[in-house]
């Protein structure tokens, strides 16, 4: 039985609770939330004891590994903390707000050489692999990613909308994005992005973005985000390919690819992170586990270069970032 606890109980950790309420040979032993109700609401649910100070929660006896689902501004202590008692620990994106503090944490990761996984779910869709196998080999020309939603209209005042507590669209939410255009067509070398406020004036963070990428195997790409978009969710997290004389069109569970005249699709899930980090956490094998912590850091640099180029009104490469 590996005992879980969760850091974090608001609604991206209330799926990762009931999914793990849902595997067998996993327990939730503890949830923990600054916000006294929510850990109250999901102790009850679970069954568990309920913490408002995560480092209580850490005292527990019989944990084996924990979850942590927070806003990226609270990431920092409650992961050194989870590191100083040396458990596994799966964590949400983005990893942190800044770099120095992703790679504070990092730096004790590697120390510490303990498992870690990052909630960038969608590496996990069977279309990554139809994916990846129709890449493997070919030399790739353009890489376009989207994202275009309506989850900044709303109380201006939640953290999600203010620039200084999320980051923006950029590095809060599109970062799915920045990690499945690295995850396909590999690593992302230099960025130059504008954005503008249109019409969610009632928000600090810009409302749309638009950037160009250059990638280390030679390919260009473009990005886009908006979160003023109304119509929908289907816009969001698509990746274009076109790689030599055919193209891909890749989403979670949908994958089109296009080639000599003929259009061929793959719709398939694949399994849940939830089931994949209890399985190496169980086994100590880390092998199926495709975004660990480091990996992580890499996909945050990309979206605070494309902030970094858009404030700064130039092209800023990657590695300016560390």
């Amino acid at each position: 039985m590996v005992n879980i606890g969760f850091i974090g109980c608001g609604g991206n950790a209330r799926g990762h609770i009931k999914r793990v309420q849902e595997l067998p040979g996993a327990r939730i032993v503890g949830v923990c939330d600054v916000v006294a109700d929510l850990a109250r609401r999901a102790a009850d649910e679970v069954g568990c004891p309920a913490f408002t100070d995560h480092r209580a929660l850490l005292d527990l006896k019989d944990l084996h590994a924990v979850v942590i689902s927070i806003p990226v501004f609270a990431h920092g202590q409650p992961e050194m903390d989870v590191l100083e008692r040396g458990l596994p620990f799966m964590v949400e994106k983005p990893v942190a707000l800044d770099m120095a503090t992703a790679q504070q944490i990092e730096a004790r990761v590697k120390e510490s050489g303990l498992l870690t996984a990052v909630g960038y779910q969608l590496r996990y869709g069977a279309t990554v692999d139809v994916a990846r196998r129709l890449l493997e080999g070919r030399r790739m020309g353009l890489v376009n990613g989207r994202y275009w939603c309506n989850s900044g209209a709303g109380d201006p005042t939640r953290w999600l909308r203010q620039m200084a507590r999320s980051g923006g669209q950029l590095v809060e939410q599109a970062t799915h994005t920045v990690d499945m255009m690295r995850c396909l067509a590999g690593e992302v070398t230099e960025v130059y992005c504008a954005w503008t406020n249109q019409v969610l004036k009632d928000i600090d963070c810009p409302d749309f973005n638009a950037a160009t990428l250059r990638f280390a195997n030679g390919a260009v790409g473009t990005l886009t985000a908006s979160w003023a978009y109304a119509q929908g969710w289907a816009n969001t997290n698509i990746v274009d390919i076109l790689f030599e004389d055919r193209m891909l069109t890749w989403s979670y569970g949908k994958l089109t690819f296009y080639r000599d005249g003929r259009v061929e699709e793959t719709s398939a899930d694949g399994p849940g992170i939830d089931d994949v980090f209890l399985e190496a956490v169980r086994t100590g094998e880390a092998g199926k586990i495709r975004s660990d912590y480091s990996d992580a850091v890499r996909s945050l640099a990309v979206s605070l270069a494309l902030n970094r180029s858009a404030l700064e009104n130039r092209p800023v490469s990657v590695s300016e970032l560390g």
